[in-house]
């Protein structure tokens, strides 16, 4: 292993971070550096290996052939090396990590969190609240939850719940819908970080093709569901994000029609390793909550 003495150390992690995030930003915010700190220990890393491992274009840091031959090795390298160091550290069974996007903090999973503790009354929770998909072997969380395929690498994803869309709008303004062609006529509230487009319920609800007047545009769900309570027009949720709106009468669904858009929630856990029965009793518990959330939706 001598050939590692004419490397730095934080050179190779820097790389390895690029490569795997995407940029310089993200690598930056995973170790906590700025990113002018990780520009340096990259170019300073190439130059001790004498290689080219990005080339620096207007769409960002891409891998070269060879480097992405030798990030791929980095990246077993370090997962190996973390699972090592984790080996050896007594987590605190009493305290359980979960990170989770913020929408599916605050729509669904804070309004429960009472009946957690009553059950598991020694174990505390520690909520990260992110859009990042973070690998539990990487890091201190035991636990995420994420939307999506399903198909992330180097972790475990387990499927919660298979994501289901469908228009919610305050109950005066469903009063006035008879037909699905009814709601053409009422304003679109658009989420436009989503995964999906009205079209996939459009077309369940035989409108394929049909379009809304848009009235209003957001990049967060949470406040596309705040216009929505509001009465200022129709968007397309689901389950967790309006299921407790529709449990307080806030929120109307029309027509009971609900359309598959192919991703789902998943559990997200590090791969290869045994789950400690506090992340055991976390998805045992929320697949219990999950169950009375589908409840209303028939």
């Amino acid at each position: 292993m001598r050939n590692l003495n004419s490397v730095h150390l934080n050179g190779l992690r820097a790389m390895e971070a690029v490569g795997r995030l995407g940029s310089l930003q993200a690598a930056a915010e995973e170790l906590g550096v700025s990113v002018g700190a990780v520009s340096q220990q990259v170019i300073k890393a190439e130059a001790q290996l004498d290689l080219v491992i990005f080339e620096r274009t207007p769409k960002g840091m891409l891998a070269t052939e060879r480097g992405g031959r030798l990030l791929a090795m980095l990246t077993e390298g370090f997962r190996h090396l973390s699972q090592a160091v984790a080996s050896t550290q007594r987590r605190d069974d009493s305290i359980l990590t979960i990170s989770v996007a913020p929408v599916f903090a605050a729509r669904w999973l804070v309004y429960r969190l009472d009946r957690f503790a009553e059950h598991h009354p020694g174990i505390s929770l520690r909520m990260d609240a992110t859009t990042r998909l973070v690998n539990p072997a990487l890091c201190d969380v035991d636990i995420g939850i994420r939307v999506g395929s399903g198909d992330w690498p180097d972790v475990k994803a387990e499927l919660l719940l298979g994501q289901e869309v469908f228009p919610v709008c305050a109950p005066a303004m469903a009063a006035r819908l008879k037909e699905p062609a009814d709601i053409l006529a009422l304003p679109a509230i658009i989420d436009d970080r989503a995964m999906f487009a009205w079209e996939v319920w459009m077309r369940e609800a035989g409108l394929s093709g049909a379009a809304l007047e848009t009235r209003h545009v957001f990049n967060d769900a949470s406040l596309c569901l705040d216009a929505a309570i509001a009465g200022q027009g129709v968007m397309l949720a689901w389950q967790t994000l309006a299921g407790y709106a529709l449990q307080q009468g806030q929120l109307a669904a029309p027509f009971g029609i609900r359309a598959k858009t192919g991703f789902g929630h998943y559990f997200v856990t590090a791969e290869g390793v045994r789950e400690p029965k506090k992340v055991r009793d976390f998805k045992a518990w929320i697949r219990e909550e999950m169950a009375e959330t589908l409840k209303l939706f028939p």
